[in-house]
């Protein structure tokens, strides 16, 4: 069995402006089919004052939500693979 690992990285930035944070996801997979691909997905978070003594919050949410929206984007693109080999299947 040949095992595969993919790596997603995340950077966060925090807007002190406008109180939010951004979470940036990226993925780049190393598929035979269609070689290297970049998948990115971005996730926001208003900070709340109430959450100072846990900063973290706004980081979880924003960085969970691009990771959601980079699940979404993956499903899709692996449905559309999908339809495709099914259409050729159906002409050959």
């Amino acid at each position: 069995m040949q095992a595969k690992q993919w790596t997603v990285q995340i950077y966060i930035t925090e807007d002190d402006n406008d109180d939010r944070t951004v979470a940036r996801a990226v993925l780049i997979t190393h598929g035979a089919s269609h070689g290297g691909r970049t998948h990115e997905s971005v996730g926001y978070a208003r900070r709340n004052p109430v959450d100072r003594p846990v900063p973290e919050i706004g980081d979880e949410l924003a960085a969970g939500r691009a990771l959601a929206d980079l699940a979404d984007k993956l499903t899709g693109e692996a449905a559309e693979d999908v339809a495709q080999l099914a259409g050729r299947g159906r002409h050959a």
